[in-house]
């Protein structure tokens, strides 16, 4: 039974993590459609709202998987000492929770500065925000092989 429990939440993780970066790509497609001037480095756009809520929503599954990653996959932080004597699958369990927080950061980040860029209220000129939504929605991806490699050595550690 725990063993079904588990390849559905590794199923869930990598499902939610790929509507999430599926919408980044097209929050990505969305912002590129609005009309836009460039001079140089700096450009004048219009807001987008589609890009923004495709943005928000990919923003929230992000954050949802990896929520649901680190419930499921219990959340253990060994000092130095614990961990030169932790085993193989245990080292390897924290560095993929390492590189899924890392992945999880940069990922989130990416996508909330291409979403607030396109709020209504930020109808301005600046420097250019090209390609935020699809850089996070690859993370996206990413985040989802570390999470169900971070699931998988949990488990496997305990």
């Amino acid at each position: 039974m725990a063993r079904i429990v588990g390849i559905l939440a590794c199923f869930l993780i990598v499902v939610m993590d790929i509507i999430a970066g599926i919408l980044g790509i097209k929050a990505e497609a969305a912002q590129n459609q609005v009309k836009h001037m460039r001079l140089w480095l700096f450009e004048c756009k219009d807001p987008s709202h589609e890009a923004f809520m495709l943005g928000l929503i990919a923003a929230t599954l992000l954050a949802l998987a990896h929520i649901l990653a680190n419930l499921l996959g219990g959340c253990s932080i060994c000092t130095q000492e614990e961990l030169s004597k932790a085993s193989p699958s245990r080292q390897c369990s924290l560095a993929c929770l390492l590189l899924t927080w890392v992945a999880f950061a940069i990922g989130l980040g990416l996508l909330v500065i291409g979403t607030m860029s396109n709020n209504k209220s930020r109808a301005s000129c600046g420097l250019t925000h090209h390609h935020y939504f699809s850089l996070g929605g690859i993370l996206c991806f990413v985040h989802a092989g570390f999470s169900v490699g971070y699931y998988v050595t949990a488990t496997a550690a305990q």
